[in-house]
């Protein structure tokens, strides 16, 4: 189990308590952030805010950059590691900002939407070119993010436009020309904006056959992936020349477990909580797998996985 941090300097501030109350956002203090990612692991955030409109988010960054608060925007915090001292400051989940609307051709979704609804939503338009997202468990602002994919698919395929949030407050406007889209990269990464929607442009197409590619992949997936288990899905960018998977393997690491935290038995890219595994154990078990890999092969593994917060 993770132990609490001692309060921060923010969590005392009563004239920051009562502004951020001020907002009518629901507002959680010290909160743990194990209940919310997908590895159930991760410290307290200082306060965790669930806004449920871009006003209501726009107020929060707009509160946060005057009271010099550090902000960290999440969604479904799924191919993440959020560290056992937690996140100081303010952190936002958008998973309440999740509208979805169809207009022709395109999907029209809040960042908080979760991609895999998405899908569902383009299947029974008849909407085609998401289908290999069918079982991606990010949200749309974390897919367009990181440029999610999988089966041959990227979402900077399908994205033409996102609206984001920056530090300093403004909303901007970027065309999917402009998001310098490369594997598991988007322009967001750099300019460090909260996502708050994003437009996906599909074509017309048949919703059986639509559905009926987007079950096959699921059923892959649940064939290939360790999905019983808490993971942060995967954990490393394939590296030139290699599959992640197959590296682990014949390092002699699949199978290991450091604390709770064990490489999976059924895809050695995967790391699973077994029950009572903290930040700490996966990322011991990540450096161990990249000191080896490295070492035994001249490959260096890259994190795929998002790792924010602070050592406890």
């Amino acid at each position: 189990m993770v132990k609490l941090q001692a309060q921060s300097k923010f969590l005392n501030d009563s004239k920051l308590k009562d502004a951020l109350l001020s907002t009518n956002v629901e507002i959680k203090y010290n909160e743990p952030l194990s209940h919310y990612t997908f590895t159930k692991t991760g410290g307290p955030a200082d306060y965790l805010a669930f806004p449920t409109s871009e006003v209501q988010l726009q107020q929060l960054i707009d509160l946060a950059n005057a009271y010099d608060l550090p902000v960290t925007t999440l969604g479904n915090s799924s191919n993440l590691i959020i560290k056992d001292g937690g996140l100081r400051g303010l952190v936002i989940i958008l998973l309440k900002m999740n509208t979805i609307k169809v207009v022709d051709q395109q999907i029209i979704a809040q960042a908080g939407a979760k991609l895999i609804d998405v899908t569902k939503v383009a299947s029974k338009a008849g909407l085609s070119g998401l289908e290999f997202a069918a079982g991606i468990p990010g949200s749309v602002g974390g897919a367009a993010f990181m440029n999610a994919g999988a089966y041959g698919g990227e979402v900077a395929e399908v994205i033409t436009e996102i609206q984001e949030i920056l530090p300093q407050g403004q909303l901007l406007t970027v065309q999917g020309s402009q998001l310098d889209f490369s594997y598991r990269h988007s322009v967001v990464q750099d300019n460090h904006g909260s996502v708050t929607k994003v437009i996906f442009n599909l074509h017309h197409g048949d919703s059986a056959i639509i559905q009926s590619k987007m079950d096959k992949l699921n059923a892959l997936r649940q064939s290939k992936q360790p999905l019983e288990y808490p993971s942060c899905g995967s954990v490393f960018k394939r590296p030139t020349g290699h599959f992640t998977g197959p590296l682990i393997i014949k390092a002699g690491l699949q199978g290991k477990i450091i604390g709770g935290a064990q490489v999976s038995m059924k895809h050695a890219g995967f790391i699973i909580n077994l029950g009572n595994a903290t930040a700490s154990d996966y990322l011991a078990l990540i450096h161990l797998i990249q000191t080896t890999v490295q070492q035994k092969f001249g490959v260096a593994l890259e994190t795929e996985v998002r790792i924010i917060g602070e050592d406890q």
